[in-house]
């Protein structure tokens, strides 16, 4: 899925523009892209979706969970009210629960296709949401695909992986350095559609002019190095959302590569 363009009013005025550039790459080791990933400039919405399961099932349960998120997004969006400081604090509630719902609505309708369709069962998807809200942002996150937040040259992970292995090294069981050897460090603890419910993180991130953003897939994240984003994301989203998935594939493209890029200014 790529950039759309929403027919519907902006609801949220900001002093902020937004530009953003998505790109999905099959990679050099999948005989299938698994991927999917939304940039909408008008509707302030980008999401990446990382999909799994046999027979095709993880591109229908990417797919399905970024049409949903979509569509449920779209329809709420003219119900919020602006997000801007000093935050009133029912706005920002029902700006979290909006992106939550939209994420539970895709958990739902991904688990019902696996429910009709004995050869899809056990499909499931990652889901790393941005939605840009007046002068804020908001974050959802289930699975290990990564939102990253450059403003400078200052690089935070906004996300947390929900992985067996970050949970280790989360309650010291084990060393980063030991985290990249261990032979459970690709099992997701959390999924979009493995079920009929998923935990959801939410969160809200203040918007600066000069801000960069990147969702991505752990095709990519899987082989960033430090340094690495802040270099790459200068260079414009277009450029850079080129440059990400050209590095990964470098450095083997064992995986499928999504890399979003959203420029606030």
């Amino acid at each position: 899925m790529a950039s759309r363009s929403s027919p519907i009013p902006e609801p949220a005025r900001s002093l902020f523009r937004r530009k953003s550039h998505g790109i999905s790459d099959l990679g050099r080791k999948r005989p299938s892209n698994e991927d999917a990933f939304l940039c909408d400039d008008r509707l302030g919405l980008y999401v990446v979706a990382d999909g799994m399961g046999g027979h095709a099932a993880g591109e229908v349960a990417s797919g399905e969970a970024v049409d949903t998120i979509y569509a449920m997004v779209k329809r709420g969006l003219g119900e919020l009210k602006p997000l801007s400081a000093p935050l009133v604090e029912a706005h920002v509630r029902a700006a979290l629960r909006l992106l939550e719902s939209a994420v539970q609505a895709a958990t739902y309708m991904v688990f019902s296709i696996a429910e009709l369709d004995r050869k899809k069962s056990g499909m499931g998807t990652t889901i790393s949401a941005l939605l840009v809200l007046g002068d804020f942002a908001i974050t959802a996150q289930v699975g290990d695909s990564r939102i990253y937040r450059v403003t400078g040259n200052l690089v935070d992970q906004l996300t947390e992986d929900h992985t067996l292995v970050a949970w280790q090294i989360k309650h010291g069981l084990i060393t980063e350095q030991e985290a990249k050897k261990s032979p459970h460090k690709n099992v997701i603890t959390r999924a979009v559609g493995s079920r009929d419910y998923v935990q959801v993180d939410t969160g809200i991130v203040e918007l600066v002019a000069g801000q960069r953003f990147l969702l991505c897939s752990d095709g990519l994240h899987g082989y960033l190095k430090p340094g690495d984003v802040d270099v790459l994301i200068a260079r414009g989203a277009e450029t850079a959302a080129t440059n990400f998935i050209e590095l990964a594939n470098t450095r083997g493209g064992k995986d499928n590569i999504t890399a979003v890029v959203v420029e606030i200014d």
